[in-house]
């Protein structure tokens, strides 16, 4: 499961022309991931919207908790976009409804799965250190 949730009105986002940089800050570690993120290459995964902060941080390695499989369906992915928030699409009534569970809300937070950049700018996400879900189940 991922992407899109068929319960929800499907989320409208322009998606990038041109690669551009998104740096994730882990608030665990206080250590930073800089990802060039390349429409060419979108979706990378299956969870979350393609080319959402989402989709990238988990092709490029970033744990981001997603209980839901990244279909607005809980608000575990809970980041805060520091800055190129003006870049990102609006969020959609059902991802304020989904936020409104999350913990330590601020006005830079935002669901990871329905957040989709343009590339018009940078992007400097902070990964709250309860977001973080470090336990790996082996298949």
């Amino acid at each position: 499961m991922g992407g899109s949730n068929p319960y929800i009105p499907e989320v409208q986002a322009n998606l990038p022309t041109e690669p551009y940089k998104v740096v994730f800050l882990l608030e665990d570690s206080g250590k930073e991931v800089e990802v060039q993120a390349d429409p060419a290459a979108f979706p990378y995964g299956h969870d979350g919207l393609p080319g959402s902060l989402l989709d990238i941080a988990l092709g490029a390695g970033v744990d981001v908790d997603h209980a839901c499989g990244g279909v607005c369906a809980c608000s575990t992915c809970h980041v805060h976009v520091e800055s190129g928030l003006e870049s990102c699409n609006e969020s959609s009534d059902d991802e304020e409804d989904m936020l409104d569970n999350a913990p330590g809300l601020s006005d830079t937070s935002r669901l990871a799965c329905q957040t989709v950049p343009d590339g018009s700018a940078p992007v400097l996400v902070r990964i709250p250190s309860w977001n973080r879900n470090l336990v790996s189940e082996e298949h």
